[in-house]
């Protein structure tokens, strides 16, 4: 019903903005993420929007990018996931790192998002592994990058012993994917670290 909204702040908070068009303020539910894109009271801000209908409730999100609604509304579509959740991954993450971390099997990247219990994630991670051509090309690339990873040997060790100091195995893939996987295992491991603490 409702494209987008654009005016000024008006309120926000860790979960919402408040904008003010056309004389009515529109409270929305957002991400962590689009709410610190739009801290700053008075300033112009345009929100893409889902309006959610319940029973006992008209809820309004807004974000502060298409990537962000597309991303939010295949997480819906997930069975057992409602819109509060949906938020929860997409502040703890950006639509990417949802993306490639369903790509790459990673369901328990996703369990670090508040209410994201494990069975969930892993869900979500299947349900949606086959969905995810909405994507774009810069995720898609990050995609292919992990499947050569995972590929190498020496890149697979090191990816392998970066999971074991507690990154996943996206993120240890998606570091790794940009060294000469002619390196050694040691030195895999010691720049991808720095790329990490980045």
């Amino acid at each position: 019903m409702f494209y987008s909204i654009s005016g000024s702040v008006v309120d926000y908070g860790t979960n919402f903005v408040a904008i003010e068009a056309g004389g009515v303020a529109f409270l929305c539910f957002t991400s962590a993420q689009t709410a610190g894109k739009c801290s700053i009271i008075g300033e112009k801000a345009t929100l893409y929007t889902y309006l959610n209908v319940r029973e006992d409730a008209i809820e309004l999100y807004g974000f502060y990018d298409k990537q962000e609604l597309d991303c939010f509304k295949m997480l819906i579509g997930v069975s057992g996931v409602g819109a509060k959740m949906a938020l929860s991954l997409l502040s703890e993450y950006n639509p990417d790192k949802i993306i490639l971390s369903i790509a790459a099997g990673d369901y328990k990247a996703l369990t670090k998002a508040s209410g994201i219990g494990a069975k969930l994630a892993q869900r979500i991670t299947l349900e949606l592994k086959d969905k995810i051509g909405l994507l774009s090309a810069a995720t898609a690339e990050n995609v292919s990058a992990v499947a050569s990873v995972a590929q190498n040997s020496s890149s697979a060790e090191a990816a392998a012993a970066l999971v074991m100091l507690g990154y996943s195995q996206s993120e240890a893939s998606l570091a790794l994917s940009g060294l000469d996987p002619s390196l050694s295992v040691e030195e895999l491991i010691k720049q991808s670290l720095k790329l990490l603490s980045k």
